[in-house]
């Protein structure tokens, strides 16, 4: 009986914690090994046709072949410098400004930088769209005060479609990110501040000195982030550009590899091929944390 007991002891804690391997394990890593699998198979979601192993074909048609996946791997990139990047050069001295004593009502500004983080991505880019609209946007209707140029069409030109996405994206998670620069900035040792002072170091020098280094590794892990979302931006371009049937508006230039990507397999119908694309984004998701480790490195030295 005593052996019983404590053999049901020893497996309370394995029975508590299960629920979360099982979920991980359905969620997780049967939908990341079936996706593998797929890959190497000409998979059409339609039709009657079985599936068929073609080996490394999909990846060598969409590196080799695709009209389209470089084009959406260079507009990604752009999106990411001008629209996911760009972000922390405005998120670090935002957040040290809260955070410095010359602010009252922090929370104030915490809580109104935050909220577009929350907003519904659908209503923020249709209403950005309403914005940038030829003839009755906002945005043109103040350029026609200072310029008696023809108005712009944002939504007519590849730099107008980009530029209104970068501009939707920093105006989305420059919030998000300032949040969490000011956790880091708030961990870091007062006495850090002082040591500065007594040295003469003006403020200017102190968040050199001081507040920069402090921050590389949160800077790792916000800049890390902003390239997992940014190679993945989906929505605001799906949306502002109308969708699947204009692929990216005027010479697809708001085509990102995301959308590329669930075009080819649920517009397409080319299962197998979209997750070649998902793999071979993840390898570049990879490929530039590690060019961002090894600079925040550098910087550490």
């Amino acid at each position: 009986m005593d052996k019983l007991n404590a053999r049901r002891r020893n497996l309370t804690p394995y029975i508590l914690i299960s629920p979360f391997f099982i979920l991980f394990c359905v969620f997780g890593i049967y939908p990341i090994s079936y996706s593998i699998i797929t890959s190497f198979f000409n998979w059409p979601l339609l039709g009657n046709a079985a599936p068929k192993f073609i080996g490394f074909d999909n990846y060598a048609n969409v590196l080799t072949r695709d009209p389209y996946f470089f084009k959406a791997l260079y507009n990604t990139v752009i999106l990411l410098v001008f629209g996911s990047l760009m972000q922390h050069v405005v998120a670090v001295p935002l957040a040290i400004l809260i955070n410095s004593k010359i602010i009252r009502s922090k929370e104030f500004f915490k809580t109104t930088f935050f909220l577009p983080y929350i907003t519904s991505t659908v209503s923020v880019v249709i209403i950005f769209g309403l914005l940038f609209d030829t003839n009755y946007g906002l945005v043109n209707w103040v350029i026609s005060f200072f310029s008696e140029q023809q108005k712009i069409r944002w939504m007519f030109e590849p730099w107008g479609i980009q530029a209104v996405l970068a501009f939707i994206l920093n105006w989305k998670f420059i919030g998000w990110n300032m949040v969490i620069y000011l956790a880091g900035l708030q961990s870091i040792p007062s006495e850090l501040y002082e040591a500065a002072e007594i040295d003469g170091a003006s403020t200017l020098r102190k968040h050199l000195s001081v507040t920069l280094p402090q921050l590389y590794p949160i800077m790792f892990l916000a800049i890390a982030l902003s390239i997992i979302g940014g190679m993945q931006i989906f929505e605001e371009p799906f949306i502002l550009t109308g969708g699947y049937d204009n692929l990216g508006g005027a010479q697809n230039a708001g085509l990102t590899s995301a959308y590329y990507l669930m075009f080819t397999a649920f517009k397409a119908y080319r299962l197998g091929k979209g997750s070649a694309i998902a793999w071979l984004l993840f390898l570049v998701i990879l490929l530039l944390n590690g060019i961002n480790r090894l600079a925040i490195k550098r910087l550490q030295r």
